[in-house]
């Protein structure tokens, strides 16, 4: 299963975000293991290494982003992407981008603590914890 990963799963667990990191870090595991691909969005790379580097410093920032990167492969935001996010119906446009990249690359679902910023999704929503019922962990 690929799987997208919003920014909210990935600060959870970078910032230690409780009660929500547990889920998310098993989430997390589960693409280290090879258990599913995870993957993250173009705009939520740059989008952690501004909040990271305002908080450990750019150096830190850059080693923990260039830690996920061996993790995570990267759904591109490109013209289309943008394109497909602007004639949208969702009523977030960081959460429409992100939509549309997952679409645009393929993927089988999105993982996020809001599903319900997604109601308009095309492909599968989860919860962090639903999604780890969905893969039996």
């Amino acid at each position: 299963m690929r799987v997208l990963f919003d920014t909210n799963i990935i600060l959870d667990v970078l910032l230690g975000r409780e009660p929500f990191v547990h889920a998310s870090a098993d989430l997390m595991s589960c693409v280290e293991r090879g258990e599913i691909s995870g993957y993250l969005c173009a705009s939520t790379v740059t989008t952690l290494f501004y909040l990271a580097s305002k908080t450990v410093g750019k150096d830190q920032a850059h080693t923990h982003l260039a830690m996920l990167l061996r993790v995570f492969d990267v759904a591109a935001v490109n013209r289309t992407v943008i394109e497909s996010a602007l004639a949208s119906q969702f009523g977030d446009f960081e959460d429409a981008v992100l939509y549309c990249a997952a679409a645009h690359a393929g993927l089988d679902a999105i993982v996020t603590r809001n599903p319900r910023d997604f109601k308009l999704a095309k492909i599968p929503v989860y919860q962090p914890n639903e999604l780890l019922v969905t893969l039996g962990t």
